[in-house]
């Protein structure tokens, strides 16, 4: 039997899926991308934050917050496991649906392996490549 191969993304607010969340966040950031716990857990309160589901299974995270430039996209991550089956093209489209629909400043930042997936959804590269918990990024902003 096939499996269905479903992508779900969904902004969540309880604390069990809360927990889902950040457990992501600190396998791919902390664990593989070693940044610094102290870094990643920051603006958690103001931030609206997003589980993906493969297959029912936790998958990815992601979040966004307004900040004083604009409505920032932010802590895209997606559990090695399950990386090239559309999750974080699905998760950014669930947060740009998400945003209030005044939202006209939309950025984020980068990691250089991650610009293609951004320029699928009309982001655009602004300014020098900078580092950033020690990992190369550009600041794309949605056009």
């Amino acid at each position: 039997m096939p499996a269905t191969r479903e992508v779900q993304v969904n902004r969540v607010t309880n604390p069990e899926s809360l927990e889902k969340v950040f457990a992501i966040r600190r396998e791919v950031f902390v664990g593989e991308q070693n940044c610094p716990p102290e870094l990643e857990w920051e603006f958690e309160e103001e931030s609206n934050h997003f589980l993906a589901t493969f297959d029912g299974e936790p998958a990815g995270a992601c979040r966004w917050r307004k900040t004083d430039k604009g409505y920032k996209l932010e802590r895209f991550a997606v559990l090695s496991k399950f990386r090239g089956f559309g999750v974080g093209q699905a998760m950014v489209k669930a947060v740009l649906d998400d945003l209030p629909k005044d939202a006209e400043y939309v950025y984020l930042h980068a990691q250089i392996q991650a610009v293609p997936l951004y320029l699928k959804f009309g982001f655009e590269k602004v300014g020098p490549e900078f580092e950033e918990a020690g990992i190369r990024h550009y600041k794309m902003v949605k056009k």
